[in-house]
């Protein structure tokens, strides 16, 4: 089991630049594989990057070269660092972590890009 906690949700205009944090009850060390999805209103949870404990990653389409994922295993935290935001970035962003059959979730935070 692993408790997930996000911050640094916030509201920025468009251009702007965001840090996500998530932070592990425990060790992440050994955790395969851990990532950001986000949801935006009305629409499905989609996959944002995930990052394999060897230090590999892997970017949605939509954001792949403004977005990066990256994990401290001595700080148990995943952080997700977002710039040259768009207004369809705006979403619930949520971590993520798999551990054996089962992906754990957070509580999500709030990104609004708008001017």
């Amino acid at each position: 089991q692993v408790q997930l906690v996000e911050s640094g949700g916030d509201l920025v205009q468009p251009g702007g630049s965001l840090r996500l944090s998530c932070r592990a009850s425990r060790s992440i060390f050994s955790i395969s594989v851990m990532g950001w999805y986000r949801q935006a209103p009305g629409k499905q949870r989609e996959w944002v990057a995930t990052i394999t404990a060897g230090g590999g990653t892997n970017y949605a389409d939509s954001v792949k070269g403004r977005f990066t994922i990256s994990r401290d295993n001595a700080m148990n935290t995943v952080y997700l660092q977002m710039n040259n935001l768009k207004p369809e970035d705006t979403a619930v962003y949520y971590c993520s972590a798999n551990l054996g059959n089962l992906r754990h979730w957070g509580q999500g935070t709030q990104v609004t890009v708008s001017s």
